[in-house]
């Protein structure tokens, strides 16, 4: 059995669905002092749902993996931005791993963890710099930057004999992730520059900090 056939087996979905148990175990454990913390586990569920079901609304499906979503980074950077990078990294991966229960293409063990517990836990990264004025919308970009790495070197290594005429494999991966992400991402700054939109994400972070 390849790895495909096993993340697309019973025993493979099961596999996953342990992993995500122990991850939100960690979530719910990881404050200070290690208390457990039902409220950040229950807004970190909420958002990892958030960020499954806008990743399957898709507005452009690109033609060798990758599509243009709903503002579907977002809840990852938003759990970082509330809670640290911590929680927002295994809430991330969670995410990664729902991803490949939906949409599973494997073909190797590093590329799998590229493609989906690492690239969606790297949009938490941004948590480090995610405070201030505007921490939301910096979160955010360096999340996305990361994530962004993560798919670049999968597509360089991986999938680099797509690469058409005129590219080699890292200048086109370079540039075919960047037409995706950079679409969202653009898309989304846009939206988390609108007032409205950053007071609400400022108000939620203050009330869960506070309460």
């Amino acid at each position: 059995m390849n790895l495909q056939e096993f993340f697309d087996s019973i025993y493979g979905q099961i596999s996953i669905v342990v992993v995500i148990l122990i991850l939100f175990g960690i979530i719910l454990y990881s404050g200070k002092g290690r208390k457990a913390d039902t409220r950040a586990l229950a807004v970190s569920a909420l958002l990892v749902a958030l960020a499954v079901i806008l990743n399957q609304i898709t507005l452009i499906h690109m033609p060798q993996g990758g599509s243009v979503t709903v503002f579907s980074m977002v809840p990852v950077a938003l759990c970082a931005y509330i809670f640290g990078v911590r929680r927002g990294l295994m809430a991330g991966m969670v995410v990664g791993l729902l991803s490949l229960v939906f949409h599973p293409y494997v073909i190797h063990p590093i590329q799998l963890l590229l493609d989906y517990p690492l690239a969606f836990g790297a949009l938490a990264l941004g948590g480090v710099i995610a405070s201030g004025e505007y921490g939301i919308i910096k979160g955010y970009i360096m999340g996305v930057v990361c994530r962004y790495i993560c798919t670049v070197i999968s597509g360089a290594v991986f999938f680099g004999a797509y690469a058409p005429a005129g590219f080699n494999a890292w200048t086109w991966s370079i540039w075919y992730n960047a037409t995706y992400i950079g679409i969202e991402a653009a898309i989304t700054v846009i939206l988390l520059f609108i007032p409205a939109v950053r007071k609400m994400f400022e108000k939620l972070k203050f009330q869960m900090e506070n309460n």
